[in-house]
C-alpha cells in the first residue's frame, strides 16, 4: 500500500480536524470531566493531548520551512506528558481554544507547503519528513476523536484511513507471526513475514480498530489458522518514535 497523495491527506486533515472541532463544541465542563475511551483518561486528557500534538506537529513544519529540525515536544516526551497532566482539568471553553488554535496553526503551516516538494522537506518526527507527519496527525486526530466516545467509533473510520492503519501497524506484528487481514468484501491485506499464519476477518473497521489498540465497534472480527477458530493474536505495542496514540 501506499501513502495517500499530498493533496488527498490535506483534505482528509481538513475533514478529521473539522469533526474533531465539531464535537468538542459540544462539551460541557461536566462533559470534559467524563472518562475517555482510554483508560485512566478522561476526555479532558484526550484533547489536552490533541492541542499538543497539533501544536508539536504544526512546530515540525515552521522548523522545517526554515530548513531545521526539532524535537517533537518542547522538553520529550516528559515535557508532553507534564503538559497533558496540567491541562486535562481545564474547562470547556478553555479546551476548545487551545484545540482551535492548535488545529488553526497545524492546518495552516499543511496549507502552506508546496504541492509536492514541501511534504518530502525533512523533519525530526520519526527521522521522516512532512509526509510523515501529516500521516501522523491524522492518525491522532482520527482516531482520538474515536477515543472521545461521543459517536465518532471506529465504525465510522473511511476505508484509506483503515487502509493506511493496515500499512502503518504492521509494526505491530510479532516476529513469529503472519497475518492475513481479510476485510468483508475487500481484498486481503498480508502483514507479518513469520511462520505462523492467522487470518483475520471481519468489516474492514473492525480490523483497524483491533490493531490501533482499540475495541471494534461493529462485533465482526474472527481469527482463524487452519480453517478453524482461534484467540486474536497478541500484538507488540504501538510503534515506537510516535507520540504514541496512547
Amino acid at each position: 500500500m501506499t501513502a495517500p497523495a499530498p493533496a488527498d491527506l490535506l483534505a482528509q486533515l481538513h475533514k478529521a480536524a473539522a469533526v474533531l472541532a465539531s464535537t468538542a463544541a459540544k462539551f460541557t465542563d461536566e462533559d470534559v470531566k467524563a472518562p475517555s475511551i482510554l483508560p485512566g483518561w478522561t476526555r479532558g486528557h484526550v484533547l489536552a493531548h490533541l492541542a499538543g500534538i497539533t501544536n508539536a506537529m504544526a512546530r515540525q513544519l515552521e522548523y522545517a520551512a526554515r530548513g531545521e529540525t526539532v524535537e517533537l515536544y518542547d522538553g520529550g516526551m516528559d515535557g508532553r506528558n507534564k503538559a497533558i497532566g496540567m491541562a486535562a482539568g481545564h474547562s470547556a471553553d478553555a479546551h476548545r481554544a487551545d484545540l482551535d488554535a492548535g488545529l488553526d496553526r497545524a492546518l495552516k503551516a499543511f496549507d502552506a507547503l508546496d504541492a509536492d516538494s514541501g511534504w518530502q522537506v525533512p523533519i525530526a518526527y520519526r527521522g521522516g519528513v512532512v509526509l510523515d507527519g501529516g500521516l501522523a496527525l491524522w492518525r491522532e486526530l482520527v482516531i482520538h476523536t474515536a477515543d472521545l466516545g461521543t459517536g465518532f467509533g471506529p465504525e465510522t473510520w473511511s476505508r484509506p484511513f483503515c487502509e493506511h492503519l493496515f500499512d502503518f501497524l504492521a509494526a505491530r506484528v510479532m516476529p513469529g507471526d503472519k497475518l492475513v487481514l481479510q476485510p468483508l468484501g475487500l481484498p486481503p491485506t498480508t502483514v507479518g513475514t513469520g511462520v505462523r499464519s492467522t487470518v483475520i476477518s471481519g468489516m474492514i473497521t473492525d480490523i483497524a480498530a483491533w490493531l490501533a489498540g482499540r475495541e471494534p465497534s461493529l462485533g465482526s472480527l474472527r481469527a482463524s489458522a487452519a480453517a478453524d477458530g482461534v484467540d486474536l493474536p497478541e500484538l507488540l505495542p504501538w510503534p515506537s518514535g510516535t507520540p504514541a496514540a496512547k
